[in-house]
């Protein structure tokens, strides 16, 4: 009989202490779960808005206008975590234009790390 409530006490601390660690993980906003790092800087001439899509943690985007008085080009590169890293396709601006660069991680990684324009 002792011990069965010796077992029984220590399936108690485990549960326990597995609550605990749901209810802190819970506490964690969900935002902080879906952030992105900051961008790196953005090539000179350039200012750009960069994300991830609304629907899909997956896509990212990096919108951006010439305000150069040179034709631009850009992309955007996106870091993956456990799959590789991709680049959008590159997109030219002449001064005033406005543009977007998009890519696609694979669905088997982690989705986006960070978000980068190249030029």
């Amino acid at each position: 009989m002792k011990k069965l409530l010796k077992g029984n006490a220590v399936r108690a601390l485990v549960r326990g202490a597995a609550v605990a660690g749901l209810t802190v993980a819970l506490a964690v906003p969900a935002t902080s779960a879906v952030a992105v790092a900051p961008a790196a800087a953005i090539p000179p001439g350039l200012s750009c808005d960069t994300g991830k899509h609304a629907i899909d943690d997956y896509t990212g985007y990096a919108l951006c206008r010439n305000n150069g008085s040179a034709t631009q080009t850009f992309w955007v590169h996106l870091v993956c975590g456990w799959s590789p890293d991709v680049d959008g396709e590159h997109v030219t601006l002449r001064p005033g234009e406005s543009g977007q660069s998009t890519a696609h991680c694979a669905g088997l990684g982690s989705g986006i790390g960070e978000i980068h324009v190249r030029p």
